[in-house]
C-alpha cells in the first residue's frame, strides 16, 4: 500500500493572534459607545410628601443628577430635564406615587426629551412657587434632587387655628388668606383677624388697618366676655419633631421617631384642646399635623404667628447603646450646655434641617438670624419652670433619664417671647421603651400627664397680663 507524506497541520496561532488584535482595536474604537457615561447616576428611590403647607418630591441617586428645571405658569406645570436616558424606567415610578388628594400636583408625566435626557413634568392644580435644589449626602441619604411646590400664598397659621375652632375652612392652598367666616365673639384672635382684614366702625376701610398692629389686649378676669369684653385664650403650640424626609431616630424594631411623636402630639392635643384653666379656654396649634418636613426656624415662626403662650417640642431620644432609658426635658441656654449629653442632644436635633432637606444657603441665613440681640432671660426662666412641672408628671409614667431640666442651644426653642421646652419622651433606641412608645395606651397615658403638667403650669403662672404680638 502506497503511502503519502503527511501534511503538517496549519499554524493557527498567528491567525488567532491577528484576529484578537483586530477585535481589541474594534472594541477600543467602540468604547465611547459601550462604556457607562461619566455623568450617569442610578436612581435609589423616589418619594412624594404631600401636605397643605407644600408638596415635596425627592429623587435620591448614587451620584448628583444633572437637572434643569423650567416652570410654566399657564397652565401651571414644572418641567425638569434630567440627563441620562437610562433613568426613564426609575423615574416613571413617580407617576404611581401621586394621589388624587395631593393639594398641588394633578399628575406626573415622564418621557424622553431627547436621546440623552428624561423630561419629568408635574402638572399642577394651581400656580406655585417652585424650589428645586440638590442636597449632598447626609445621614442615611445619598444625593437628593428636591422639588418643593410651595403655594404662592402660604396658609396663615393664625387663620388656620381660628378656622379650626370656628367651624370654618382655612383658605385653600394658593388663595390669599382672608377672614372667610366670622369667628365666634369669644375668640380674640379671630376678632383681631377679622378687624384687620375688613371694615369696622373704628376702621372705615380695610386698607387703613395695619397687618402688624397688635391685637386687642386680653381681658384680665374670667367672665369678662359675658360683660362684653373679650376672653383671654391660652394657646399652646405643639411641635412634633422631624417629619417627611427626616425620620428622626429609628428604633431597633424599625419604629421611626417622627411617627411616634406625631401620634403623641395628637393625643396631647385631644387632651388639652377646649380645656378650661382658671376660666380661660385652651386652644392647641400643631406645627405639623402630617408626615412632612418643617424647618426648625419655620416651627418657631409658626408658633409666634399664632401668638402661642407655650411651645412644647416632642421627641424620642436615642443613643448608640440600647441601655439608656427614661424621659428628659430641655430648655434653651444662652451660655452653653448644662452637660455634655445636653450639648450632644442639641447638636443632633439642630441637624434636622440638613437631614430633612433645606438648601444650605437658607440654613446658614437662619443660623445667623437665630443669634438674637435681645435678652432671653425671662423666656428661659419660665421655660425652666414649665420643664420642672412636666418632669414631675413624666415621672409618673416611667423612669426619668435626667432628674432636672437640662439646657443647651436648641434652635427650635429660640422664640424670644414664648416659654419653650423640648421633651424627650423616652429612648426609642431602648427595645423596651420602643415597644412602650408604640403602644397607644402608653401614648394616651403620656399625653394625659403632659396635659396635666401644662395645666399645672398655667395654674401657677397665668398669662393674663401678657400682651400678644405677632
Amino acid at each position: 500500500m502506497s503511502t503519502r507524506p503527511l501534511r503538517s497541520a496549519p499554524d493557527l496561532s498567528g491567525a488567532r493572534r491577528r484576529w484578537l488584535r483586530r477585535l481589541a482595536v474594534w472594541l477600543a474604537a467602540g468604547a465611547g459607545f459601550l462604556a457607562w457615561p461619566a455623568w450617569a447616576a442610578r436612581i435609589i428611590g423616589v418619594r412624594v410628601w404631600p401636605a397643605r403647607d407644600y408638596t415635596r418630591v425627592t429623587i435620591e441617586s448614587d451620584a448628583a443628577l444633572q437637572a434643569t428645571p423650567l416652570y410654566v405658569p399657564d397652565p401651571p406645570r414644572l418641567a425638569v430635564d434630567i440627563r441620562g436616558a437610562e433613568l426613564l424606567a426609575s423615574l416613571q415610578a413617580l407617576v404611581q406615587r401621586i394621589t388624587p388628594d395631593d393639594p398641588y400636583v394633578a399628575r406626573v408625566r415622564v418621557g424622553l426629551f431627547d436621546p440623552d435626557t428624561v423630561r419629568l413634568v408635574l402638572d399642577l392644580k394651581a400656580p406655585v412657587r417652585p424650589e428645586v435644589f440638590q442636597l449632598e449626602p447626609v445621614a442615611a441619604y445619598q444625593h437628593r434632587l428636591v422639588l418643593d411646590l410651595v403655594p404662592l400664598h402660604p396658609i396663615d397659621p393664625l387663620e388656620a387655628l381660628i378656622a379650626r375652632h370656628s367651624g370654618a375652612q382655612a383658605s385653600a392652598p394658593g388663595a390669599p388668606a382672608s377672614a372667610a367666616a366670622a369667628p365666634p365673639s369669644s375668640d380674640p384672635l379671630g376678632e383681631w383677624l377679622a378687624r384687620r382684614e375688613s371694615s369696622s366702625p373704628e376702621s372705615p376701610t380695610a386698607s387703613s388697618s395695619r397687618a402688624d398692629s397688635p391685637p386687642p389686649r386680653a381681658a384680665t378676669a374670667p367672665g369678662s366676655a359675658a360683660r362684653g369684653g373679650v376672653e383671654r385664650l391660652i394657646i399652646v403650640a405643639l411641635d412634633p419633631g422631624h417629619g417627611g424626609e427626616d425620620p428622626g431616630a429609628i428604633g431597633p424594631g424599625g419604629t421611626q421617631e417622627k411617627d411616634i411623636v406625631l401620634a403623641i402630639a395628637r393625643q396631647l392635643r385631644d387632651e388639652l384642646d377646649g380645656a378650661r384653666i382658671r376660666g380661660h379656654t385652651v386652644r392647641v396649634f400643631m406645627t405639623r399635623d402630617g408626615d412632612y418636613f418643617v424647618p426648625l426656624h419655620t416651627r418657631v415662626h409658626k408658633a409666634r404667628q399664632v401668638q402661642a403662650d407655650l411651645f412644647v417640642s416632642l421627641h424620642a431620644d436615642a443613643f448608640f447603646s440600647p441601655r439608656p432609658r427614661g424621659a428628659s426635658v430641655y430648655a434653651l441656654s444662652e451660655r452653653g450646655a448644662s452637660s455634655a449629653a445636653a450639648r450632644w442632644i442639641a447638636q443632633k436635633e439642630n441637624g434636622a434641617d440638613a437631614v430633612g432637606g433645606l438648601p444650605l444657603r437658607v440654613r446658614d441665613a437662619h443660623v445667623q438670624r437665630a443669634l438674637l440681640d435681645m435678652s432671653m432671660t425671662a423666656q428661659i426662666n419660665h421655660s425652666l419652670k414649665l420643664g420642672a412641672t412636666l418632669l414631675e408628671r413624666l415621672a409618673r409614667v416611667g423612669p426619668l433619664h435626667k432628674p432636672r431640666v437640662e439646657q443647651a442651644g436648641f434652635a427650635v426653642l429660640r422664640a424670644p417671647d414664648i416659654p419653650s421646652v423640648l421633651v424627650e419622651t423616652a429612648f426609642i433606641s431602648n427595645p423596651d421603651e420602643e415597644r412602650r412608645l408604640r403602644d397607644p395606651a402608653f401614648q394616651r397615658r403620656l399625653a394625659r400627664e403632659l396635659a396635666d403638667g401644662i395645666r399645672a403650669y398655667f395654674e401657677r403662672h397665668p398669662p393674663l397680663a401678657s400682651a400678644r404680638r405677632v
